[in-house]
């Protein structure tokens, strides 16, 4: 389990938080990230979620991804978005199959993604079914000079098909005290 904790404290400061679709969220300075939840915390809003198994991804991509990927904690990765997201009910009325043919076939989602690898670092956080008000936390973090392609990448995902089933999403550009 993972929460990210706005407010006024915290290890990353908030530069910019907007609203791209729907609801925004409180205007915070701070963002505070909570790996191993041993003690409270308080802000102006938390949101929670968790690691799963990779979903929509075939074999060879997930070996891809593995392969190319970084881990997140690097030194030089001093920028980080968070990117909540909620997928509208014509989404989830979709067959999981349906789902996959708009996620991965036709906009090539994975593909995306790699092209951008290994400089930006991602974690996907997944809390559609612990009542969240997101379906989906995504966490992204780069090196300073890796913003302009941090830019591109989400721009690129922006416009895929998937995307137009997104009613709710949050940009929280931040960058490491």
């Amino acid at each position: 389990m993972i929460q990210f904790i706005g407010g006024s404290t915290g290890t990353w400061r908030v530069h910019e938080l907007k609203a791209i679709t729907g609801e925004s969220l409180a205007i915070v300075t701070h963002l505070q990230v909570i790996e191993k939840i041993s003690q409270t915390y308080s802000g102006s809003w938390m949101l929670s979620g968790f690691s799963s198994n990779v979903r929509y991804a075939q074999k060879v991509e997930k070996e891809k991804l593995v392969t190319v990927q970084e881990g997140l904690g690097r030194p030089e990765a001093t920028c980080a978005a968070l990117i909540p997201i909620r997928k509208s009910a014509a989404w989830w009325n979709l067959a999981q199959d349906e789902r996959r043919a708009i996620f991965e076939e036709q906009p090539h989602h994975t593909a995306i993604g790699l092209q951008y690898l290994p400089a930006i670092a991602r974690k996907l956080y997944h809390c559609r079914d612990i009542g969240e008000p997101f379906d989906f936390l995504t966490w992204f973090e780069y090196a300073p000079e890796h913003a302009t392609a941090f830019e591109d990448l989400v721009g690129k995902l922006r416009e895929t098909e998937e995307w137009k089933y997104v009613d709710r999403e949050i940009d929280i550009r931040l960058t490491r005290v």
